[in-house]
C-alpha cells in the first residue's frame, strides 16, 4: 500500500491509497515521518536547489559548531557568546542546506541587519515578512511575530528555519513557530540558551537542543581582553531610612506568609499572593525599595567620574528603567535608545556611533538583545537585574576584539541593598579568570 505526505495548516497528513488519513502529525513532526516512511510520495515541500554560496572565512570554533550541527541531522542550537559570530555559522548552514531558508527574528533592527547581511554575502534579493512588508522569496527574514501569524500559511515553503535569539521560541506563544513548520533542517543561534523557568527543554524534540556551546573562557583569542570593575555607592541617609522602610514591610509580608524568594518561580508566587490589601502593600513596598537600590542620586555622580577618567572611549551606558536612560541623556547630552525612540532615529543614533559622531549611547534594556551595537570599548551599568543572560549580552556588547583594545565594564551598584546580591548572582557564567576589581 502507497502512502503520501501532505501539508495541511501546520499539520502533515499521511494518506493511503484508499484515501483514508491515517496519520495527522504537527508540522515538526516531518523529519521523523520521512524516517518513517521512506517510500511516501512526499508532497510537502516544493523541491527546489538553490545555489548559495559564499567567501566569508569561519574560525574553527565556528567551523566545529557547524559540523556538529551537520552530524546532528543538521537540527539543533549553538550557543556562543555575545560577538563571538554566530551568524556566520547561520551563513554556512544557508549555504551548506542551499535550499529555501527563513531567517526568523526578534526585532526589526534585526530584520534589516539579516537582510542586508545576506544580500551582500549570496548576491540575492533577500525576502521580508514584517516591518510592514510581505514580500516571500527563497531566502526570506521574519520576525518572531510575522512568523508566528504565517506559520500555518508558509509552513512548508522552507527547508531551512534559522531561529536568532532562539531562547524567546520556548515562550508559549513562539513555540508554534517550531511546531507548525516542517522544515526539516533547523538551526537556533544564541548567547544564553538556558531559561529561569526552564522551558528551553521544550525546544529539544521540535528543534534538537543543545548540540555545542563555547563560553568566554574558551574563546580568549577571539574576544577582547576585559576587566569587570565594581563601584560601590552609598545611599544618602533618606534614601537608606526609606529603602529599610520599604524593605521592612516587603520582608514582614514574606515572614508571615512563610515565603522564601529562591528563584523566579518563588517570586512568581508572591505577585500572584499579592491581590489583597496587604499583598499589594508589600509589592509596592519592593517596587519602591527596588527603585531607591537601583536609582540612587548619587549614581549619577559616580557615572560622571567614570566618563571622565574614560573620556576617548566608545561608551554603551546600559539602565533597568526608561526614566533613568532619559534623565542620564539630558544630564550628559547623550543620545538615548528606549522602547520609545523611533526605528529610524535609532538607526540614526547608532550609525552616528558608528562613524564617531557620538561616543556614547545611553539604553534602557533596548541595546541588551536584538541590535547589532557598533564597536564599544567601554561598558557602564548604571541599573540592571539579577539576570545573568542579560549580564553577558551586556559584556558581549564592548568584547569584539580590535588591535591593543582593553575592555572595561563598570557596575555602579548600591552597598547594602539587594542591588550588591544581584550583582553577585548575574556574574554566573563569566569566567573567574576575568578581570574582577571593586572601585572605593
Amino acid at each position: 500500500m502507497s502512502t503520501k505526505l501532505e501539508y495541511l495548516n501546520g499539520r502533515i497528513v499521511l494518506t493511503t491509497t484508499d484515501h483514508s488519513r491515517e496519520n495527522v502529525a504537527e508540522g515538526y513532526e516531518y523529519y521523523s515521518l520521512v524516517q518513517r516512511y521512506p517510500g511516501a510520495e512526499d508532497l510537502v515541500f516544493e523541491k527546489r536547489k538553490l545555489d548559495l554560496k559564499h567567501t566569508e572565512k569561519l574560525r574553527p570554533y565556528q567551523v566545529d559548531g557547524m559540523e556538529e550541527w551537520v552530524r546532528n541531522g543538521m537540527r539543533g542550537v549553538v550557543v556562543l557568546p555575545t560577538a563571538a559570530g554566530k551568524t556566520h555559522i547561520a551563513i554556512e548552514a544557508i549555504s551548506r542546506v542551499s535550499e529555501p531558508a527563513l531567517v526568523v527574528v526578534p526585532t526589526l533592527e534585526l530584520l534589516s541587519q539579516w537582510k542586508v547581511k545576506l544580500e551582500r554575502i549570496f548576491g540575492i534579493e533577500v525576502g521580508q515578512i514584517g516591518g510592514g512588508a510581505n514580500d516571500l522569496k527563497d531566502v526570506t527574514v521574519s520576525t518572531f511575530d510575522s512568523a508566528y501569524l504565517k506559520a500555518k500559511e508558509v509552513g512548508n515553503r522552507f527547508r531551512l528555519l534559522v531561529v536568532d535569539e532562539v531562547h524567546h521560541l520556548a515562550a508559549s506563544k513562539f513555540r508554534d513557530i517550531a511546531r507548525y513548520y516542517a522544515s526539516p533542517y533547523r538551526l537556533g543561534l544564541t548567547a544564553t540558551y538556558e531559561r529561569p523557568d526552564r522551558m528551553q527543554e521544550s525546544l529539544i524534540e521540535m528543534f534538537g537542543g543543545k548540540i555545542f556551546e563555547m563560553n568566554y573562557d574558551e574563546l580568549k583569542e577571539y574576544l577582547s581582553d576585559f576587566e569587570i570593575i565594581r563601584v560601590p555607592v552609598e545611599l544618602d541617609s533618606d534614601e537608606e531610612l526609606e529603602y529599610e522602610r520599604n524593605r521592612a514591610v516587603f520582608l514582614k509580608y514574606l515572614r508571615s506568609h512563610r515565603m522564601k524568594l529562591r528563584g523566579p518561580w518563588d517570586f512568581q508566587r508572591f505577585i500572584l499572593s499579592s491581590w489583597s490589601n496587604e499583598g499589594r502593600t508589600a509589592l509596592m513596598a519592593w517596587r519602591r525599595s527596588r527603585a531607591i537600590a537601583l536609582n540612587p542620586r548619587v549614581k549619577i555622580d559616580a557615572l560622571r567620574y567614570i566618563l571622565s577618567i574614560n573620556r576617548n572611549d566608545k561608551t554603551l551606558i546600559f539602565t533597568d528603567d526608561t526614566s533613568t536612560a532619559y534623565t542620564i541623556s539630558r544630564e550628559f547630552l547623550i543620545p538615548a535608545i528606549t522602547y520609545l525612540t523611533p526605528l529610524d532615529e535609532r538607526k540614526r543614533y547608532l550609525e552616528m556611533f558608528r562613524n564617531g559622531t557620538v561616543n556614547a549611547l545611553v539604553s534602557s534594556r533596548v541595546l541588551d538583545e536584538g541590535v547589532d551595537v557598533p564597536d564599544a570599548a567601554l561598558g557602564i551599568i548604571v541599573s540592571g537585574s539579577g539576570s545573568s543572560r542579560q549580564f553577558r549580552q551586556r559584556l558581549g556588547r564592548v568584547l569584539r576584539p580590535a588591535p591593543g583594545k582593553k575592555a572595561k565594564m563598570y557596575e555602579i551598584v548600591s552597598s547594602g541593598t539587594t542591588e550588591y546580591r544581584s550583582s553577585n548572582r548575574r556574574r554566573k557564567g563569566v569566567p573567574n579568570s576575568a578581570g574582577i576589581s571593586e572601585e572605593e
